[in-house]
């Protein structure tokens, strides 16, 4: 089985909420999805998507996802798709870095191997612990009783796991306010529910330490990527009575080591398209799993086929590791694709279709910006 053709679609994603607002004064409304769909020689598709989160998230935009796959698709073009470690080393010797590249080719490759073989991506990577996971909100920074409201809608939907953004400037209420959104974001917390404060790397290390001098005792939480840099998150480290989970700074096969090896944190967040794709992703987690850290499996953002990634790789996380998994579908108003999901409960668990289980629709991606064959 070959790969004999690959096309990119562009999609625009609104975002769900209206304006989604980070830490350091950054928003954003809505976001441009790389698309891919790879046809081999035997007839199969595979799928796969990356979403940059805007520009100013990491080292990624929409502009550059593109591009980068427009040098990557030629490179693959004849390539067994279901040899999965091989597509990434013909990428590496392609186009250094660019993960969120390599991430909608490397998603569509999977998804072509599971097409093939009749089996669900989660077989493939390791198979399903068939415990349903706790679906994961993702709460913008905002005022402390707006944040506390979002948080109960997200509740009365079965969210047992939440992610909720802080960062204040000091001209926007700096500490103080962070203190107050974490505060609310918790006050109704329930038996079973899980909190992620995320500061998207947006605190230096005295803002967060004056945070946490400001917070009732009791709450809760673990603190998510809370610098942006290795030293100060090491100075925070050595200071914070909260457990820390680490983000943006973990993208790498290395990064995930230094976090283990250091000491540096208490689980990382894998974001599919942050570490390339699910192949790296795979290595993430079995690295995790052997230092004892925990692992919340996410996407910086994306739609129905980013969702389907995310639910696969989540499926096979020991339960007892796992905090949640992201539904980036929830986040955005347009829908790519039917997935074939089963719910539990408050748990969601893929299906058992070949693949990613997910039926594009194609009439909402449109007619492809560019082909390859």
């Amino acid at each position: 089985m070959k790969i004999e053709s690959i096309a990119l679609y562009e999609v625009d994603l609104p975002y769900a909420g209206g304006t989604y607002r980070l830490s350091g004064g950054r928003s954003y409304t809505s976001f441009r999805a790389s698309i891919v769909r790879i046809t081999c020689d035997n007839g199969t598709e595979g799928w796969g998507e990356s979403t940059p989160f805007g520009s100013t998230y990491i080292a990624a935009h929409s502009a550059g996802t593109s591009a980068g796959i427009a040098l990557l698709a030629p490179a693959l073009l004849g390539a067994d798709p279901r040899r999965t470690e091989r597509i990434g080393d013909v990428m590496d010797r392609t186009l250094t870095g660019h993960n969120d590249a390599r991430t909608a080719l490397d998603v569509a490759c999977w998804d072509a191997f599971g097409k093939s073989v009749g089996l669900p991506v989660s077989d493939l990577l390791g198979g399903s612990t068939d415990v349903p996971m706790a679906l994961t909100s993702s709460i913008g920074a905002g005022d402390p009783e707006q944040m506390r409201a979002w948080v109960a809608d997200y509740r009365s939907r079965g969210y047992l796991a939440h992610s909720v953004k802080i960062g204040a400037l000091d001209a926007e209420g700096g500490p103080a306010l962070d203190a107050e959104r974490i505060s609310a974001s918790l006050a109704d917390r329930e038996p079973g529910e899980t909190f992620l404060v995320d500061a998207n790397g947006g605190l230096m290390t005295e803002s967060a330490l004056r945070m946490i001098g400001l917070l009732p005792a009791g709450l809760d939480f673990a603190l998510e990527a809370p610098c942006a840099t290795w030293r100060e998150t090491v100075s925070l480290r050595r200071r914070c009575p909260y457990p820390i989970v680490i983000d943006e700074l973990a993208a790498l096969d290395a990064d995930v080591t230094f976090v283990a090896t250091g000491d540096i944190a208490d689980g990382i967040n894998l974001k599919i398209s942050k570490a390339g794709g699910l192949t790296p992703g795979r290595r993430h987690r079995d690295l995790c799993r052997a230092a004892g850290l925990t692992v919340a499996v996410q996407d910086t953002v994306g739609s129905s086929l980013a969702f389907a990634a995310i639910l696969h790789l989540g499926a096979t996380v020991p339960a007892r590791s796992l905090r949640g998994v992201l539904n980036c579908e929830d986040m955005v108003t347009l829908k790519t694709a039917a997935l074939d999901t089963l719910h539990a409960g408050a748990g969601v668990l893929p299906g058992t279709s070949p693949g990613l289980g997910a039926t594009v629709d194609e009439e909402v991606v449109g007619e492809p910006v560019a082909i390859w064959s």
